[in-house]
């Protein structure tokens, strides 16, 4: 994942937070304009321990932070949890269905 598409994301999960850059700054125990100049200068990148912190304040994991499709990342957990459920000829017709 490119530099461009974490920072996009760091925004949209602060957004989703309902955080204000400014909170999520101190949030995270940085300055007040950290989260400002990341998101609209977009010149660097956190250190991992920084952008595990973003995640956290903003309530969600790391798996879905990095998910590909990040915006239908609970629908898609819901349809994967219900297939674990689903017998290996269940699997298979709904394969089958889904061709």
């Amino acid at each position: 994942m490119d530099r461009l598409k974490i920072i996009e994301r760091v925004g949209y999960f602060r957004t989703k937070a309902k955080l204000s850059q400014k909170a999520l700054s101190i949030d995270i125990g940085m300055n007040i304009g950290y989260i400002n100049r990341l998101e609209c200068k977009k010149d660097f990148l956190p250190s991992v321990e920084v952008l595990l912190k973003i995640i956290e304040v903003c309530g969600v994991s790391v798996e879905e932070f990095f998910y590909e499709d990040f915006e239908n990342y609970e629908q898609d957990k819901q349809i994967l949890n219900k297939l674990k459920d689903l017998s290996r000829d269940k699997r298979e017709a709904l394969l089958n269905l889904l061709k």
